[in-house]
Formats: C-alpha cells, sequence, structure tokens
C-alpha cells in the first residue's frame, strides 16, 4: 500500500521555480488543478518548474511561445506524475507546440503485402523516447472539465511506453496485479465497444475503444477531469487507475 506521507519525503530537484504570480494565474485557468488541495497544488508547482528545466520548447508552424503557454503544458504533464516522480517521463527531451492541428505521415503494410501511405490530422502525438507534439489548440480547449485533455492523453501514452510499445498496459508498482488490470481493462474495453456497436449512449468518449493504448490514454483523461462519470461507469478502472497514479481525484472533487 503506497503512503503519500512517504513519497512526500522523496527529494524534488532543487530549481528556480515558477514565478507565484505566474503560477497562480495558470493554475486559475485550469480548473483540473485549481481543486487540488493546497500541499499537492506546492507539489505540483516544484514539480512543473523542474520539468521546465529538464524539457525543451520547440515552437513550429510559427507559433510564439510564452512563459504561460510552457508552463500551463508543463504544470497539466506533471498532474500524472504528482505522487510519482519526474523519473517516470526520463526518457525523452522534447515538447513540440503546433498552433493547432497537424499533419503526420503514416506508413504501414498490410496483410498482403500491400505498402500503404497517407496523411492523417493530430491534435497530439507521443513518440517511444519523444518528443511530445502537441496542438497548442487542443491545450487551450483542455480547460473545460468536459473529459477532453490533450496533454494528459498524451502523457498517459508516455507513461505507457515506459516498457516498450503502447498497448495500455504501464510498468505497475509492486502490489499492483497484472492478471487483475489485464482483466479488468480488457473486460471494460470490450463492454465499451459493445456498447457503441449496439448503439448505446456512449458515456465515455468513443475514443477509447480505437485500441488498448487509447483506452487507457481517455480514461486518464476522465480519471482527472471527470472521476464521478468514470467511477460510476467502469468503477474497477477507476480504481487502479488511482492505484495507478496514487491519486484520487474524486475524493478531492467531493471535499
Amino acid at each position: 500500500m503506497w503512503s503519500w506521507a512517504a513519497l512526500r519525503k522523496r527529494a524534488l530537484p532543487s530549481v528556480r521555480g515558477v514565478p507565484q504570480n505566474l503560477w497562480n494565474d495558470v493554475l486559475g485557468g485550469l480548473p483540473v488543478l485549481a481543486r487540488l488541495p493546497a500541499s499537492d497544488r506546492s507539489r505540483l508547482h516544484q514539480l512543473a518548474s523542474a520539468l521546465l528545466k529538464k524539457k525543451g520548447f520547440v515552437p513550429v508552424g510559427g507559433i510564439q511561445l510564452t512563459e504561460r503557454m510552457k508552463v500551463v503544458v508543463a504544470a497539466l504533464a506533471c498532474l500524472p506524475i504528482l505522487r510519482l516522480d519526474l523519473r517516470w517521463y526520463r526518457d525523452w527531451r522534447s515538447i513540440v507546440i503546433y498552433p493547432g492541428e497537424f499533419v503526420a505521415p503514416r506508413r504501414a503494410v498490410d496483410d498482403a503485402g500491400v505498402h500503404h501511405e497517407w496523411e492523417e490530422v493530430l491534435s497530439g502525438e507521443s513518440r517511444n523516447q519523444g518528443p511530445v507534439c502537441l496542438s497548442w489548440g487542443d491545450v487551450e480547449a483542455s480547460v473545460r472539465l468536459d473529459g477532453y485533455n490533450v496533454v494528459i492523453h498524451e502523457m498517459a501514452h508516455m507513461l505507457d511506453m515506459r516498457n516498450g510499445e503502447p498497448n495500455g498496459f504501464p510498468p505497475l508498482h509492486g502490489g499492483l496485479d497484472a492478471k487483475l488490470w489485464t482483466r479488468v481493462f480488457t473486460a471494460a474495453f470490450e463492454d465499451l465497444r459493445h456498447e457503441a456497436e449496439t448503439g448505446g449512449q456512449m458515456s465515455i468518449d468513443a475514443y477509447a475503444i480505437e485500441d488498448p493504448a487509447e483506452f487507457f490514454a481517455v480514461t486518464s483523461e476522465y480519471f482527472f477531469e471527470l472521476p464521478q462519470r468514470l467511477a460510476w461507469r467502469l468503477p474497477q478502472v477507476y480504481d487502479l487507475l488511482a492505484a495507478f497514479y496514487r491519486q484520487d481525484p474524486l475524493r478531492q472533487a467531493s471535499a
């Protein structure tokens, strides 16, 4: 069983922090962070400051990055690791910011050996060992507590890839049962897919049923943004995410 008291004793990097007035301004514009208790906001401040020192921000497409924009991304990126640490992000260095959705080339070979090439329009993309690519327009849209948060989504993918290709099975802490994780997530994924196939009203964004990796990323968005809905619709998934992230947003939201 994890202990928050023990986790708080972990040393955080000693860095010059984001100025308090800027930090307060960012928190005020991000409801998913503003509802955190004071001790969590303080730790998040430290983590975000450290991430800004360690990661390079790369503007593309003519966007002019401000300090506030970088702090917004850093703060949201550190929410999933609030009670973990920056070592979970250690194998990548850059965050690429586009002004809006961007186009990525795709290549694949089908079962018949035919090569296919196409382009895909994206709001975010995570690559094993980086970079993380984000549409600023979608970052700005990730403030409504509606289950859509592109930064949390892409950070979930980066956590998922800590042990290889994204498959919805991130490295689990000691005490978390891998068989239970597989059983619960597989059943929930299939249940949601059945809901979509039978024309049911989707309680969670249908993008979750693209594949297990997207299911993990989308449910992570709901875990932080709409914990009540996730806990009502997929209670076992909520409980496992709470154990993995070592957070309980449902309790925070009801406090």
